[in-house]
């Protein structure tokens, strides 16, 4: 990939603002909604995605400016355990508890998102048998390698199946599971690196990006929206389009609804861990005509002189 500099279009030296509103200004400029007849602005928006992934990350932009990672957010250095060799295939593994910065803790101070989304990871066929209280100690465990996935709130919403690279260069796909956080860590138990010839491998600690969205903002698993209402359709009311991830539904709203007024579609925002969907809240924007309207002139003078007299 480019410098991702050179992709977000911003120096060297640019604040964490300017490179959030660069990448906010690509995203929505080469979104796939918008594009649908280009395919070089879905390759344009995947490149400034992957950009944004590393200058966006404080950490990831430290090691790139250092030279310790290329452009694709990979190891530049060799000679370290866990970053040498080619990719692999798709490894065995265990299965993987959510942890927050306070280790063992979920983000609202319980136990994680649980265990019943194993299967989104890595299927049925690494379900490994849990070692309770009374289990034989096994051999001694390898070290944890630090992964992150970006995820754009499309890929959420639709639980797509992406493919990651970890340390080391081994292939695994992952399905975002229900009700993940920006920021949450998932462990994939046995992905990490062996401490030797008989030893059990480490952990993968994933953590999961969610990336800005040039039309949504996010508030746990509801999202937000502004709508633009036409003037005629505030006054008189009736079926509006609204924007969601998959795709513009209809919404009536009632007649003389102004700017600022909140609507809520329920279940058209992001999946839950219970199943349930959050919402989406549509903020009404009443825009007037591109181009000067004689009539809605002569009305609105109309009413300017009804309210003097």
């Amino acid at each position: 990939m480019r410098n991702p500099y050179d992709v977000l279009g911003v120096p060297k030296g640019a604040t964490e603002a300017d490179i959030k509103k660069a990448y906010r200004k690509l995203a929505k400029a080469y979104h796939p909604d918008r594009n649908q007849d280009d395919a070089k602005a879905k390759d344009r928006f995947a490149e400034a995605n992957s950009a944004y992934e590393i200058l966006g990350d404080a950490g990831k932009r430290g090691q790139f400016d250092r030279g310790e990672i290329d452009a694709d957010g990979k190891p530049r250095a060799t000679g370290f355990e866990g970053f040498g060799g080619g990719r692999g295939g798709f490894g065995g593994g265990g299965g993987f508890d959510f942890e927050s910065a306070a280790r063992g803790r979920g983000p609202a101070g319980g136990g994680g998102i649980g265990e019943d989304i194993f299967s989104h990871l890595f299927g049925d066929a690494f379900r490994a048998g849990g070692a309770g209280p009374g289990a034989q100690r096994g051999p001694a465990k390898g070290e944890d390698v630090a992964a992150e996935l970006s995820v754009t709130l499309e890929q959420v919403a639709s639980e797509e199946k992406l493919r990651l690279t970890l340390p080391g260069g081994r292939d695994v796909d992952v399905v975002v599971p229900k009700g993940v956080t920006d920021g949450q860590t998932i462990r994939l138990r046995g992905l990490g690196s062996p401490a030797g010839p008989r030893s059990a491998p480490g952990d993968a600690l994933l953590t999961i990006r969610i990336l800005p969205h040039p039309r949504f903002t996010l508030e746990g698993a509801d999202l937000r929206a502004s709508v633009e209402v036409p003037l005629e359709d505030a006054i008189l009311g009736g079926p509006i389009r609204v924007p969601t991830l998959t795709g513009a539904v209809e919404m009536k709203i009632p007649a003389m609804t102004g700017s600022g007024r909140t609507f809520r579609l329920k279940g058209k925002g992001l999946p839950r861990k219970d199943g349930t969907r959050g919402d989406l809240l549509a903020t009404t924007a009443v825009t007037l005509p591109g181009t000067e309207d004689p009539a809605l002139t002569e009305f609105a003078k109309a009413r300017r002189a009804a309210k003097a007299g």
